[in-house]
């Protein structure tokens, strides 16, 4: 169990005020890592650190965005002297809009690239350079099915979500030199307070979620601990570039319903 202990690492989790960021954070936590979360509403962060604390983890929370690479570079630092160095980070924070392409506003397309894959550069690029001097670090992005899919509505999403996997594939191979690991976690279809509305019996959207994914079901947010905690430990060492998908199977079928022989 040791190759899984983060006993004494800082994690960074970028949005992670709620839903799946919560839900990493909440596994490397458990597996020891003290908790480092970014944000940007102040009430949110009140309620996750009061949450974590709660549940007897080391927490602080960070207000910042980081997009902004001039506040990006400034809080790194502060981190650094308040906590310690990172020693994992995870590219968690991401917005989606959803405007078929043909009438999306470009400013709103230029929003969520913004976010969702400038912002993990930036992240990246500032964390890598500590654990550069170190020889030793953990980059986690989180992608999405739309990093190899497409779907009705979210061109901007699956266009930065794309490139978030071969961002990752990239600083994988540039700096595996200074063992620094860089993967992926893919989250499918999951469980989580915004998805509520409608994993209800009969709505369209929910059955077809549980057809089409192998295992039937929508996934829980306890199920992405095994991937987060293996991609932050000593057990993926050797381990680099890698995107894993948490999806039920749907990435594995061209997506006949699970109850049709």
């Amino acid at each position: 169990m040791k190759l899984f202990d983060l006993t004494n690492k800082n994690v960074l989790i970028t949005g992670g005020t709620h839903g799946l960021g919560m839900a990493i954070a909440e596994a490397l936590a458990d597996a020891g890592a003290q908790l480092i979360i970014t944000g940007t509403t102040p009430s949110k962060m009140e309620e996750a650190i009061a949450y974590y604390q709660s549940k007897g983890y080391k927490a602080s929370g960070y207000l910042f965005d980081v997009t902004n690479e001039v506040d990006a570079a400034k809080y790194i630092d502060i981190i650094s002297k308040e906590i310690g160095e990172i020693h994992i980070l995870v590219n968690n924070a991401g917005i989606i809009k959803r405007e078929l392409a043909i009438t999306m506003p470009v400013a709103d397309f230029r929003k969520v690239i913004d976010v969702d894959l400038v912002g993990p550069f930036i992240m990246s690029q500032l964390v890598a350079k500590q654990m550069i001097e170190r020889k030793e670090g953990k980059i986690i992005n989180i992608c999405s099915m739309m990093s190899e899919l497409g779907r009705n509505s979210v061109s901007a999403y699956a266009a930065a979500k794309g490139g978030l996997k071969m961002l990752t594939k990239n600083l994988a191979t540039e700096w595996a030199k200074h063992n620094i690991q860089v993967n992926g976690i893919g989250p499918g279809y999951f469980a989580t307070s915004q998805t509520e509305p409608i994993r209800v019996d009969g709505h369209p959207f929910n059955d077809f979620i549980i057809n089409r994914t192998p295992a039937a079901r929508w996934g829980n947010p306890e199920d992405l601990a095994g991937a987060a905690i293996f991609l932050a430990s000593k057990a993926s060492d050797f381990v680099n570039g890698q995107i894993i998908y948490v999806d039920g199977g749907i990435l594995a079928t061209i997506g006949k319903p699970y109850n049709e022989e």
